[in-house]
């Protein structure tokens, strides 16, 4: 049994012999003879470093940790090694009313811990207050959980070799994200190894790599891949958190997209996907949740946060501190007006970059990291403290721009050097396309930026995440096979999930072999996916959507880790693939619109920089711009981002063709949605009509614009 019982310094009586070692790095750092441990919490009286054996069930010693300075308990202990897994006790009041749970009954994770040890059981004691009774909120649960509890293992940082891994530190102007989920990218996957597909060595897989390059994308926007928890009810439904949305170890890269190839360890299989993929000229950004923790309520079991510091980790109702303030709708919310919290998100952010080398994040619910007790405000110090970081100014920050709290809608409201998720561009481009509710004026403010929204603040129009579909609606394909949700899998009655769409059938509810529908279907995802891909800003694809992806008109799958939200290679569209890989070469070489505001005013020879134009070719302004009748009109380019010369775009959202008079000079249509696989086949002089087809769009480039696809 010598394996089980881990070597370290010893006292007397057995106990770990600690010295006060250092109030920093937190966590637990390794030096090559000892390990020193630092954890802060400002309201706890006392704080004791446990020890465990091998298998993580029995503690083999306990000791107060002698060292306190400024907030941080700290200890060194001589001896220790990588491979030892610890937790911490803390004593300290318990007083629910004032928002402080402390029960040193509770063994309590380490925030700060590299990996994790154990699986999270919610049939275990793990909750500081009794649950048996309606008094049990305020009355500790004695019940030791120290066996089963979940552990921090010590991990060696050093050694791992990342050769000549250089970040692809894609421009802003040729940014195209992909959304991926990192399980359900590969788990279909024929062209991969069984033993890789849905992990992080699968997205590596020269197959996967294939597909991206193919595709043109440039950055990967992964789904949240720090540790998390499912939560009760799902796991009571025999269901998950596929997504991955309740996070609670926020410097661990989740083991269960580990393939455990080779006995590696599951970091390093993350660093190798990230140099796989920075060898290809891919970024990696990820999805990132520091708006709550899996605690919960203050119903919720008491992993870590809670029980080291409650108080200051989590906002809490002024009125009365045992409730917490909810503007997640995840039960808590993390408080990042505390130094704590917000050191630990920062530290967190530098740990991803410095020793993962990640090239940005995506934040999940993002107004709440800037919102004080007397609401959002941009200048909030934890954007102040990214602004200036040597390390973390550098990389791409996205936010989620909303949240449930109050004055949680702040689209347009984020600092410079901020992207923003727009769902006005979705909604917008689905009302134009799909449903008759956008105008050809809030279409074509979408098209080019949301200068409503970005332009005042003196941003550029790459703030704008443009995106028709993300991992929270139905997919693309489902977008024009379903008019309602269909989400019984969920357990919830179908009563989940988005109800207000904006999505079309095109005549049949899901599933059809109606060849007018599939047509139709057909025809408004090729208009879609060039809607999104021409038009100025950031795109950002979700995965899946350039092949056919369904999810069969579930709209809300966060719990399915099935064949509803797994990819089906075998089903791929190839034809749409291609389409989708052209319109990327298109961008790439046009950049229809460049990453500045346009005026609409002329150069010296006349041309404007931007005109728009009704069929007819008179001048599209005043109130025609919001006239619901009409829904065609085209939008002349005269100072294109790369294209040489003007590019001509033509838009018909009605349901017959439209002829567009064409201005002077010689033309050439290099993109027709109308066209099953979106190739031009018209070249010409202007000056005489065109017909663009039903729910579709034209590119057409001027004489000398230098395109060749």
């Amino acid at each position: 049994m010598a394996e089980l019982t881990p070597a370290f310094a010893r006292d007397g009586s057995g106990a770990p012999c600690l010295a006060p070692g250092l109030p920093f790095p937190l966590g637990a750092q390794w030096d090559g003879r000892g390990v020193n441990f630092a954890v802060a919490s400002e309201h706890a009286g006392r704080l004791f470093l446990c020890l465990f054996d091998a298998r993580g069930e029995t503690e083999i010693g306990r000791a107060e940790m002698p060292g306190r300075r400024d907030g941080i308990f700290h200890a060194y202990l001589p001896g220790a090694a990588p491979g030892l897994l610890y937790g911490f006790r803390a004593e300290g009041p318990w007083d629910p009313a004032d928002g402080h749970f402390f029960n040193p009954c509770k063994l309590l994770l380490d925030p700060y811990a590299r990996e994790i040890a154990g699986r999270f059981d919610w049939q275990g004691p793990h909750f500081a207050a009794r649950r048996d009774d309606e008094a049990g909120a305020d009355l500790a649960d004695t019940t030791d959980n120290g066996a089963s509890a979940l552990k921090a293992r010590v991990v060696d940082e050093a050694g791992f070799d990342w050769g000549d891994d250089r970040p692809p530190r894609v421009a802003p102007a040729d940014t195209v994200l992909y959304e991926l989920h990192v399980k359900g990218f590969s788990q279909r996957n024929p062209a991969l190894p069984e033993a890789l597909r849905g992990t992080y060595a699968g997205l590596a897989h020269p197959a996967s790599i294939a597909h991206l390059q193919r595709l043109g994308v440039t950055s990967l926007s992964l789904l949240p891949v720090h540790y998390h928890v499912d939560e009760e009810r799902l796991v009571g439904m025999g269901l998950v958190n596929y997504w991955g949305y309740n996070t609670l170890g926020f410097f661990c890269p989740d083991p269960r997209y580990a393939s455990g190839e080779a006995g590696m360890s599951v970091r390093d299989e993350f660093r190798n996907m990230v140099i796989a993929l920075h060898g290809a000229g891919i970024e990696v950004l990820l999805d990132v949740v520091y708006n709550h923790t899996c605690e919960g309520n203050g119903s919720g079991p008491t992993i870590s946060f809670r029980g080291l510091d409650n108080a200051n980790y989590y906002r809490l109702d002024p009125a009365d501190r045992r409730n917490f303030i909810n503007d997640t709708g995840c039960g808590n919310t993390f408080n990042l007006s505390h130094p704590a919290a917000l050191r630990l998100v920062l530290d967190s952010l530098r740990f991803w970059v410095g020793e993962m080398h990640v090239d940005g994040f995506r934040f999940d619910l993002a107004p709440i990291l800037g919102r004080h007790d007397d609401g959002f405000t941009p200048q909030h110090p934890f954007f102040t403290a990214i602004a200036q970081d040597p390390v973390l100014s550098r990389v791409k920050m996205i936010a989620e721009p909303w949240d449930i709290g109050p004055g949680g809608y702040r689209l347009g409201g984020f600092p410079r050097g901020w992207g923003e998720w727009n769902d006005r561009f979705r909604d917008n481009a689905r009302g134009f396309w799909l449903a008759d509710t956008a105008t050809r004026g809030d279409f074509a403010m979408r098209l080019c930026g949301s200068s409503d929204l970005f332009q005042g603040s003196g941003r550029l129009p790459d703030a704008s995440v443009n995106y028709l579909v993300s991992h929270d609606g139905f997919t693309l394909r489902d977008l024009v096979s379903y008019n309602a949700r269909h989400n019984e899998a969920n357990g919830e009655n179908n009563r989940d999930g988005h109800a207000h769409n904006l999505s079309n059938n095109c005549g049949a509810e899901g599933p059809t072999d109606d060849a007018d529908v599939l047509a139709r279907r057909a025809r408004l995802q090729r208009t879609l996916l060039a809607t999104l891909l021409l038009a100025q800003g950031t795109p950002m694809l979700a995965a899946g959507d350039e092949l056919g992806h369904t999810q069969g008109g579930n709209n809300n799958p966060y719990c399915q880790d099935n064949d509803i939200t797994w990819i089906d290679w075998t089903q791929a569209d190839d034809a749409l693939i291609d389409y989708t890989a052209t319109l990327l070469r298109l961008r790439r070489q046009a950049l229809v619109f460049d990453n500045h505001w346009y005026s609409g005013l002329t150069d010296p020879r006349g041309l404007h920089d931007l005109a728009w134009c009704q069929p007819d070719g008179t001048p599209l302004e005043g109130d025609a711009w919001h006239d619901d009748a009409s829904n065609a009109f085209a939008c002349l380019v005269g100072q294109p981002g790369r294209a040489l010369a003007p590019l001509l775009l033509l838009f018909n959202g009605a349901a017959e063709p439209v002829a567009f008079q064409l201005p002077a000079g010689v033309w050439t249509v290099q993109l027709d949605t109308a066209d099953a696989r979106g190739v031009g086949r018209w070249e010409g002089q202007g000056e005489v009509a065109l017909e663009v087809g039903a729910h579709s769009l034209m590119l057409l480039s001027a004489a000398g614009a230098g395109i060749r696809l």
